[in-house]
């Protein structure tokens, strides 16, 4: 016995999850071994990671020698000479592991990674029965048991003496992932003793059905492992009828294969000790941006309410905009990370625990699904608000536009911890999100590095200094680095770089809109988001598409307004009305995010005129000095601009359109309607 402890399995693991016909046909072949009297050799072969000699055990446990014992021998740690297995010839097999165990079972692990010697003596020992010890001269013995092979490779000499099952990896059976999913969960959430059973949604199914899982069983093990250890730092509280509801975000895999990748604090180290440093972030939000806003604020309540007399509605409107919308190529949600409204939210929470408010955490779950239809239609009441009541041109109501939106931030500062306005709610946050997918850079961390050397968690959930790694409050979008598949919930605040031990992270120049695949499994309402953005095109140009309408007033921002909102409707509207058209017209994929680089084209093109026109006014406007130095640009400069934007925006489009519609018909039809559309909105933009 004493020689047998080592090896011996003692129970099954787990038995065969899944109701796919691949499940079935594999509990059907264990069935069947295990009623086999003649007790005949079986291989298992697999790729790795499918638990092979956890399916042995389950063929011994169910047959009728489920009293004898199972012992497993790892077959890359055996002698070629089988000393280890069979004993020594002086001996002639007393004491040897195969005498000790009787007529139990034996199972070798890893059998295409025996020695070739040993192998022949293996292949007689599972074809009759006979062994003999390690040397000359031994005289052949009988097992009594039955013997076990797994193997990754294939063994066609075993293939002819041993009854083979092979085991179809995960990325075959990706009908029983989530079955496998919320037994893993159950089993594991047992182990640690959680009171309440966690439980998945089936869009986390549905995303980690897209993923391949090169090291299948094993790998899940992990991720799973991850997941709840992720959701118990975050103390999640959000609970479905049958136990708490995991976030799609504490589930990440290994990063898919990336190209053309370039780590710039590989090239200059000293970049990446400047954006690590806390203060660094500190000092520009609170010292400098916080106080900015307020000064700008009083500058439009109180200064001249005209764009062409106040500085800071020439800066809110011939600035701010065109340039954000410029940066997105560049540095995706950079704004995110110095945004005064969020700088506010965070002076707010801060204040609130000093005086003993702790906010709660997030509640947790499908957010996504009901946040970004409520983000979009936002932003949709924003466009309306900005042209009937003719916001470029009325200082104290762009500050209430401001200011409404910090008070959204605030209070989601003050009901929950860190940023969840910015993340789910922010309307600004959901448009910057969109655009940064567009981006050139991107910050991201190693999954293998992260799932194999880390146990901190600060990047996320924040704490103390580890290694090298500064104390941080972790991540204000709560999203582990490893778990990003595109730009849309990182704000390029560095706070994961800084709480990082291991050097993981990376800040990497990349091919533009590389995020863009047709795998994308984005939120519910961010196709939305998309439409009212180009909606939003449409209505401040819907005088050159519904002026001619009879009821159509003179201005949107005089007259009745019943007419005047119906029409904002209508042409706010007309973007998606047009796409349910064309969509069943063209058979065109669901998708609209191929048509992303256009729509922040004809945006740029749509806020280029203010901006090169006015922008160059500032210091007159602002000071009330026409002498002072001053520029503004020609009409054709700005309309050679715009064709430019919109000619780079239908270039980017048809580039990703391979990517999203299948070849033939519906490809053509893609790139025909983004011709079309680039068409009309430089018409439309034209000023």
């Amino acid at each position: 016995m004493l020689t047998l402890a080592p090896y011996l399995l003692g129970r099954v693991r787990r038995g065969v999850v899944g109701s796919s016909r691949y499940a079935k046909r594999l509990r059907e072949q264990i069935r069947q071994a295990a009623a086999d009297s003649a007790g005949r050799a079986v291989l298992i072969s697999g790729e790795p990671g499918l638990e092979k000699d956890n399916l042995a055990a389950l063929i011994h446990f169910g047959s009728a020698a489920r009293r004898q014992w199972l012992v497993r021998l790892d077959g890359a740690t055996l002698r070629a000479d089988g000393a280890n297995l069979f004993g020594q010839s002086g001996s002639d097999g007393d004491g040897s592991l195969l005498e000790c165990l009787g007529d139990g079972a034996l199972l070798i692990d890893k059998l295409d990674q025996v020695q070739p010697s040993l192998q022949l003596s293996l292949l007689e020992l599972a074809r009759t029965g006979q062994w003999s010890c390690a040397g000359e001269g031994s005289r052949p013995r009988h097992f009594g048991g039955r013997v076990f092979f797994t193997a990754e490779a294939a063994l066609p000499a075993f293939d002819q003496v041993c009854d083979l099952i092979r085991v179809p990896p995960l990325r075959v059976r990706r009908q029983d992932l989530g079955e496998w999913l919320r037994y893993g969960l159950r089993q594991q959430a047992r182990s640690a003793g959680w009171e309440v059973l966690p439980q998945v949604s089936d869009a986390v199914v549905r995303r980690l059905q897209n993923y391949d899982f090169p090291n299948n069983l094993r790998e899940l093990d992990g991720l799973i492992a991850r997941a709840m250890e992720q959701v118990r730092l975050q103390g999640s509280d959000k609970k479905s009828p049958q136990g708490v509801l995991l976030p799609e975000d504490v589930f990440w895999t290994a990063n898919r294969p990336q190209r053309l990748r370039f780590d710039l604090w590989r090239w200059r180290p000293s970049l990446r000790q400047l954006l690590r440093q806390p203060s660094l972030w500190a000092g520009l939000k609170f010292g400098v941006v916080s106080w900015l806003f307020v000064a700008v604020n009083l500058w439009l309540w109180l200064g001249p309410q005209s764009r062409d007399h106040n500085g800071a509605l020439n800066l809110f409107w011939a600035w701010w905009w065109p340039l954000i919308l410029l940066s997105y190529p560049l540095v995706g949600r950079f704004w995110c990370a110095v945004c005064p409204f969020m700088v506010w939210g965070e002076i707010t929470q801060g204040l609130a625990r000093r005086l003993g408010w702790q906010p709660r955490p997030w509640p947790r779950g499908e957010l996504d699904q009901w946040g970004a239809p409520v983000l979009a239609a936002g932003f949709a009441g924003i466009l309306l608000w900005e042209e009937l009541a003719n916001l470029e041109n009325t200082a104290w109501l762009s500050s209430c536009l401001l200011l409404g939106i910090t008070a959204g931030a605030v209070l989601g500062s003050l009901l929950y911890e860190k940023r969840f306005w910015c993340r789910f709610l922010c309307p600004v946050g959901g448009m910057n999100g969109l655009f940064a997918k567009l981006a050139m850079t991107e910050l991201r961390a190693q999954s293998g590095t992260c799932s194999g050397s880390c146990s901190s968690y600060g990047c996320f959930k924040g704490g103390p200094a580890v290694g090298e790694g500064l104390a941080t409050a972790g991540c204000p979008l709560g999203t582990h680095p490893a778990h990003l598949t595109d730009n849309r919930n990182c704000v390029l605040c560095f706070t994961c770089a800084a709480a990082c031990p291991h050097r993981s992270v990376q800040l990497r120049l990349r091919p533009p809109a590389a995020d863009l695949q047709r795998e994308m499994d984005p939120p519910a309402g961010e196709a939305g988001l998309i439409l009212v953005l180009a909606g939003g095109v449409t209505l401040h140009h819907w005088q050159r598409l519904l002026g001619w309408l009879p009821l159509a007033p003179e201005s949107l921002q005089a007259g009745p307004l019943l007419a005047r909102l119906a029409i904002g409707l209508l042409a706010l509207a007309l973007p998606s009305l047009g796409w349910l058209a064309l969509r069943r017209l063209l058979a065109l994929s669901t998708s609209t995010l191929y048509l992303l680089p256009l729509l922040w084209a004809l945006l740029v093109a749509r806020h280029l005129p203010l901006g090169l026109q006015e922008a160059g006014l500032l210091l007159p406007v602002s000071f009330g000095w026409p002498d002072l130095p001053h520029w503004s640009a020609d009409t054709h400069v700005i309309a050679f601009c715009q064709s430019a934007a919109v000619l780079v925006g239908v270039g980017g489009t048809a580039m990703l359109i391979p990517r999203f519609q299948p070849a033939g018909w519906s490809r053509w039809g893609g790139l025909a309607l983004a011709l079309v559309l680039a068409a009309a909105g430089r018409w439309l933009v034209t000023a």
